[in-house]
């Protein structure tokens, strides 16, 4: 929690260290001239100030956190910022709103930075081990998950890749090469090529690399035995996914959709899944702070 509070200002850190220790927090959502938002795994409030009043962003202080983001230097980081966020310290993302500049058909820049969202990274160790038996024993294979936002997908697959990294001996599961593409940096929340999160004895990571491309750099490059990325979707994500398993690479990978019925209705989802290429299939409903799972063996 101290890598976000470094980001604010002196008067809001006060404010949230008033807070009560331990209260779910997930997101604090920053807009100029708005209250701050923060919302909890069950619920959400408004961040009071003095005599009880929502405190209300000011400009100052949306630059004041821009400039901690970027470390007063917007130039070094607006490769990352076309995607829409910053990754921090400790693994944290900032998603930003403001204007976008367009040059040729996509996105150059972001300017007039005046909405963030604060996602505190949390890592979760030991979603998967009840699991591991089934997913990386004798049923081990293409394994593909399906939830909806926030349903734990990231947090559920990146266990999975750490325990398949270091195995697991009191199961007689033994460790493999695990190759990581990081798309989005929310698997590893690699800061300057570091993960934040621990990730396996041996794995390696492509941060911020597209998922089709990084795939096959991976396979190109590091050979791993496993191959792991987070929400597929794209036409060239199921082509190299399908390079990968011709190439005897095993694959982890996630997609969004309420349920199974759902995901085969996304066009290149349901292309991949008539395919007889998982193994595995499992279906995360979350309810409140309660994770379901349900794991099908094709």
């Amino acid at each position: 929690m101290e890598n976000i509070l470094a980001l604010l200002p002196a008067n809001i850190q006060a404010l949230f260290r008033e807070l009560p220790k331990n209260n779910g927090m997930e997101e604090i959502r920053l807009r100029i001239y708005k209250p701050i938002e923060v919302i909890t795994t069950n619920h959400f409030f408004f961040l009071k100030g003095e005599e009880g009043q929502s405190y209300v962003m000011t400009e100052e202080d949306m630059e004041y956190i821009l400039n901690q983001l970027s470390e007063f230097s917007i130039y070094a980081f607006q490769e990352e910022m076309k995607q829409g966020y910053i990754t921090t310290r400790g693994g944290h993302r900032v998603g930003i709103g403001g204007q976008v500049v367009h040059e040729h058909g996509k996105v150059a820049s972001i300017k007039h930075i005046r909405f963030f969202n604060i996602r505190i990274a949390k890592d979760h160790k030991g979603t998967a081990s009840p699991y591991l038996d089934k997913l990386l024993g004798t049923d081990f294979g293409h394994t593909l998950i399906i939830g909806s936002p926030q349903a734990g997908k990231t947090t559920f697959l990146r266990d999975l890749a750490r325990s398949a990294s270091e195995g697991v001996s009191t199961l007689n599961i033994r460790s493999r090469k695990v190759g990581i593409v990081d798309e989005r940096s929310e698997l590893a929340a690699c800061y300057q090529g570091i993960p934040s999160f621990e990730v396996g004895t041996r794995t390696d990571v492509l941060d911020a690399c597209p998922k089709a491309e990084g795939m096959m750099m991976m396979i190109r490059s590091m050979s791993p035995e496993i191959i792991v990325v987070d929400e597929v979707g794209r036409r060239e994500d199921v082509k190299a996914i399908m390079e990968a398993v011709h190439a005897g690479v095993t694959v982890f990978c996630t997609v969004h959709g309420d349920s199974y019925e759902e995901a085969v209705k996304r066009p290149m989802i349901g292309e991949l899944l008539t395919l007889p290429v998982f193994k595995n299939i499992i279906l995360l409903e979350r309810n409140h702070d309660y994770i379901n799972v349900q794991i099908d063996n094709m």
